[in-house]
């Protein structure tokens, strides 16, 4: 086995898991647990339910284990499995709206990550840098979800059309479509950033 070939340490990792070996589990997640959760930060916007989808992935990859198809690519299986939970958890939300008390400030939109400061920025830099940032994960944000999954998956995840194609149930020309349609549409809500 090549170990630089992240794809064939995914399918020994999930063979190890198969086959009894549920240490094999740790592994998976030390590579992936950070991508997954930056993917669901992205689709829901929120890093507490971000982080507990994170985790239920990871249990339903373990619980679904011999459901794996050993000449599949491992993230495409992970991301649609994340994908699938954050499109029910954004449903159930519609369902039950709560106002968290850990929420962001609607009027700053600052978060712990958005005040901690940069080395080397100038304080100008850095209030242009957090508004485009800020501007950008709007945008986004606005897109209609079918758009936005596009944009995560090919642009944020660096999966391929093909990839993306598979976690979102679609043909690689509808993600092409999408990701067409998503960058016309922020390319006019961020004109002024372009």
């Amino acid at each position: 086995m090549d170990t630089a070939d992240p794809d064939a340490l995914d399918r020994a990792d999930m063979a190890r898991l198969v086959g009894g070996d549920d240490a094999a589990l740790n592994d998976l997640m030390d590579r992936h647990a950070t991508t997954v959760f930056h993917f669901l930060c992205r689709m829901l916007g929120n890093e507490e339910d971000a982080n507990d989808l994170a985790q239920e992935a990871f249990v339903r990859v373990f619980q679904h284990r011999a459901r794996f198809q050993p000449d599949a690519k491992f993230t495409t299986w992970l991301y649609t499995i994340a994908g699938n939970l954050a499109r029910n958890h954004h449903r159930w939300r519609c369902r039950h709206p709560t106002v968290s008390l850990d929420a962001t400030n609607e009027n700053t939109d600052e978060s712990l990550g958005d005040v901690l400061p940069t080395a080397d920025v100038s304080p100008s830099e850095a209030a242009v840098t957090e508004e485009r940032s800020n501007a950008v994960r709007a945008a986004v944000q606005a897109l209609p979800e079918d758009l936005r999954e596009a944009v995560i998956l090919c642009e944020w995840q660096d999966l391929s059309v093909a990839e993306a194609a598979v976690v979102l149930h679609t043909s690689p020309k509808a993600v092409e479509a999408r990701l067409y349609r998503a960058r016309r549409r922020l390319r006019e809500q961020l004109a002024r950033w372009l």
